[in-house]
């Protein structure tokens, strides 16, 4: 294995840090959201991470993996120099990431979603997809988290928020005046748009 270099970057939520690798742990377009030990059940890593006192929520995307810390008065330049420097020795080992692979999982859960009981909202939900992976995702996955599509119903768009955005102070101005205006514009059949996995 090929020398890992990690460094990394705050993100807007201030109990969030992401450590951004020079290799991928994912498939791009998949990302998993562990927001305790027993949802890890799949991830060697997360589990690792989750022995760690301080480590309350683990997101692990293409390159990156983001930690949310559970205890706010430990800062950030104490825990980084260990986050990192464990991040790199397990990848380098060659340590097991997942013991599954979940891209085939998500697809599964997405085309089960999308699948609609009327065409007409099957091809509404498919016009959100899109726009969410396009145009909103690669921005979320800047701040360290995630954004995914859960379901269309009569106008009201559900989505779910990982990583670093479930505790987000900001999270709930960024969906209504960011996602819920740009889904608005582009599908005039959307009316709200709501989110699940925000925790203040």
């Amino acid at each position: 294995m090929s020398a890992v270099s990690i460094y990394a970057e705050a993100s807007p939520n201030p109990e969030s840090m992401k450590f951004v690798l020079n290799s991928n742990l994912l498939v791009d377009g998949v990302s998993v959201d562990y927001p305790n030990l027993e949802a890890a059940s799949n991830s060697p890593l997360a589990q690792e991470l989750f022995g760690f006192d301080y480590v309350g929520r683990v997101f692990i995307a293409q390159n990156f993996v983001t930690v949310t810390k559970s205890q706010p008065e430990m800062a950030w330049t104490q825990l980084i120099p260990e986050l990192r420097q464990f991040l790199k020795s397990y990848v380098e080992a060659g340590g097991p990431v997942f013991l599954v692979d979940p891209a085939a999982e998500q697809k599964a859960a997405q085309a089960a979603v999308a699948g609609d009981p009327t065409q007409q909202d099957g091809q509404i939900a498919q016009k959100v997809i899109d726009l969410l992976d396009n145009y909103v995702r690669p921005a979320v996955e800047q701040d360290g988290g995630n954004i995914t599509f859960k379901s269309y119903h009569e106008g009201v768009v559900t989505v779910n928020l990982q990583g670093s955005c479930s505790g987000c102070p900001s999270a709930t101005v960024t969906l209504k005046s960011g996602i819920e205006n740009l889904l608005k514009r582009m599908v005039p059949e959307v009316q709200s748009v709501v989110a699940e996995g925000i925790t203040v």
